[in-house]
């Protein structure tokens, strides 16, 4: 079988009272529909060739520049008259024996696998469709069957009567059909209802009328199928989507002080008996080796972390590679380009940029590292700064193995501190460091006898 997704993606979203379209608010750091998208790009028995189509309407090429993927096809419903019309702007791409599956943009949580099971739930009927049971349905359109159970119709919650709202079996929106079959229904829908739309769910009453079977699928988790129509309901898919990955983070060998406090936006793999304190955030795509703690509120994003590694509380990394038993922090700044050779040791109140920190070498406070090379077994004494830029242009610091810098040394770039060289405290070094000697530079200490401190002058 081939399957055809058409994502509906075209809504305004006015309740979410916001210049940027619904579908692209975010759930863990991307657009809600790029869950979507990503969700049926999983799908399998897919062809090579087969396309998914995304119906798009308001906010129309922000919306196309936001959401990425493979074989997406884009049609515009320009004016908003119902999901059946939406469906018919992209049903010229379906091919007739292709099975299609209608999914929504803002309905962010929904699981490849669900989806997998509603196209295989076709079979031999005409339409199958996706339900679920809510305690409290209002708003949904409820399932209406016959006394043998057999799905007769879909009615929406303003067109139902007082007996059909009391049902608590709705649909979620999401039906699988064969193309040739949704294209000749579509062509039959009529906006003769309380909302003067062309309603998707009319197409159940067609195939009854024809007398086609309808198929079911429940979906036991309501929160997979739940749409966000305003930010309350953002907030409360954000949370459940969080506790979706932080349990997989779990099962894998992560304890998490506490699930709650944990943001995952992003792509993460941990190893075993990693520990994540609270309030920590893991953005992008993050690799985290067995044996490593995060501490609280450490905000991580696009790094790969080695085994055994300890960051401390309140440390920032983005974009760095750090090897096995290195210890970071507290209040560090990894930026860009930063990386960390085994057992390195970058301390409370160190920035680095675009740097490479060797095996066994520390930076233990209040300095800055950026555009450098640093060797093996190196120590850097507090508030030392690498100054690499000029003011129009960066400049490269390279310091060789065993070599010792004082507190409160300038690195002036370009420059480079040959091996097992020593830089005096309180140095300004402009020129190259030869190796196995010390080298400092330092102005004459003077004392102006006599000398009387200011007094600030009574007004």
């Amino acid at each position: 079988m081939n399957i055809f997704p058409i994502i509906l993606a075209a809504g305004q979203g006015t309740r979410m009272r916001s210049a940027l379209p619904k579908v692209l608010h975010p759930i863990a750091g991307k657009p809600m529909l790029q869950h979507v998208v990503d969700a049926c790009a999983a799908l399998q028995n897919r062809q090579v060739a087969c396309h998914m189509a995304i119906v798009y309407g308001h906010g129309g090429e922000l919306v196309r520049e936001r959401i990425s993927g493979e074989n997406l096809n884009w049609a515009l419903q320009s004016v908003q008259k119902g999901t059946g019309h939406a469906v018919a702007q992209a049903i010229h791409l379906v091919d007739a024996d292709d099975i299609v599956l209608i999914a929504y943009g803002d309905v962010p949580l929904i699981r490849s696998v669900t989806l997998q099971s509603l196209a295989q739930g076709l079979q031999d009927s005409a339409l199958c469709i996706l339900t679920t049971t809510l305690t409290n349905p209002t708003g949904y359109g409820r399932i209406v069957r016959n006394a043998q159970g057999q799905v007769q119709a879909i009615v929406e919650e303003k067109d139902a009567n007082d007996t059909q709202r009391q049902i608590t079996e709705v649909n979620t929106g999401f039906i699988a059909a064969r193309g040739a079959d949704l294209k000749r229904w579509l062509q039959q829908l009529s906006p003769q209802n309380a909302q003067g739309e062309y309603y998707l769910t009319d197409c159940v009453g067609l195939a009854v009328a024809e007398g086609g079977s309808i198929n079911t699928v429940c979906c036991n988790d309501p929160v997979e199928v739940e749409g966000a129509n305003n930010r309350v309901q953002l907030a409360r898919l954000e949370r459940a989507c969080q506790q979706r990955q932080v349990e997989k983070l779990m099962l894998a060998g992560a304890t998490v002080a506490d699930p709650a406090r944990l943001d995952i936006r992003g792509t993460v793999e941990t190893g075993q008996d990693v520990f994540l304190d609270i309030n920590v955030v893991l953005i992008g795509k993050v690799t985290i080796g067995n044996n490593v703690v995060i501490e609280a509120g450490c905000v991580i994003q696009d790094a790969e972390i080695g085994d055994n590694t300890h960051i401390k509380a309140y440390s920032v990394i983005e974009s760095a590679v750090i090897a096995s038993h290195c210890d970071i922090g507290p209040f560090a700044r990894l930026r860009p380009g930063t990386v960390l050779a085994e057992k390195a040791k970058i301390g409370n109140f160190v920035e680095t940029k675009k740097a490479r920190i060797g095996k066994g070498s520390k930076v233990n406070h209040l300095s800055y590292i950026g555009d450098t090379e640093m060797g093996e077994s190196v120590n850097i004494g507090a508030g030392t700064i690498t100054c690499n830029y000029d003011g129009a242009n960066k400049h490269k610091t390279v310091i060789g193995d065993n070599v010792f810098v004082g507190s409160c040394t300038q690195l002036v770039a370009p420059v480079t501190i040959a091996q097992g060289a020593t830089i005096g405290a309180g140095s300004t070094i402009t020129k190259d460091a030869p190796a196995d000697e010390l080298t400092l530079s330092r102005a004459k200490q003077m004392t102006m006898k006599g000398w009387q401190r200011p007094v600030k002058e009574k007004k």
